[in-house]
């Protein structure tokens, strides 16, 4: 369902909020502990950090951290910065047809409550849900 961006970064963000000692993780790092290219993931966390989602320090001693509590952080913060969420329009059983409620077909609102709960999903759910542990 993720773009392959949003999905890279919140790997990142989970990866760095699931480092208890909050310390600093260098960019290198972080790719092969979440096994993405090192060259996609920089611009990625470039990114993060320009929507001051992450904190980054320069030097030896350098990386990123969370600029937010991970509880602060919804995943519609990460995913919407990658792509763009908006209902689609486009029948899911007719090519180049249009939709709406007023002329649906029989997918129309099965399709449209997985959208809505697509959504609710994003605005409720957080980087903290994703990096603990304790699955219910």
């Amino acid at each position: 369902m993720f773009s392959t961006t949003s999905e890279y970064a919140l790997r990142a963000l989970v990866a760095l909020a699931s480092d208890k000692g909050g310390r600093s993780t260098q960019a290198r790092e972080l790719a092969r502990a979440t096994e993405v290219p090192p060259s996609y993931l920089y611009k990625i966390l470039a990114a993060l950090r320009r929507a001051k989602l992450l904190a980054g320090t320069r030097g030896s001693r350098g990386g990123y951290c969370l600029a937010r509590d991970p509880q602060d952080i919804r995943l519609l913060d990460v995913v919407s910065l990658f792509e763009e969420i908006r209902p689609t329009e486009a029948c899911l059983l007719k090519e180049n047809h249009i939709c709406d409620d007023a002329h649906p077909c029989s997918a129309h609102h099965h399709w449209k409550h997985v959208q809505r709960c697509y959504r609710e999903f994003l605005e409720t759910k957080t980087i903290a849900d994703l990096a603990t542990k304790d699955v219910h």
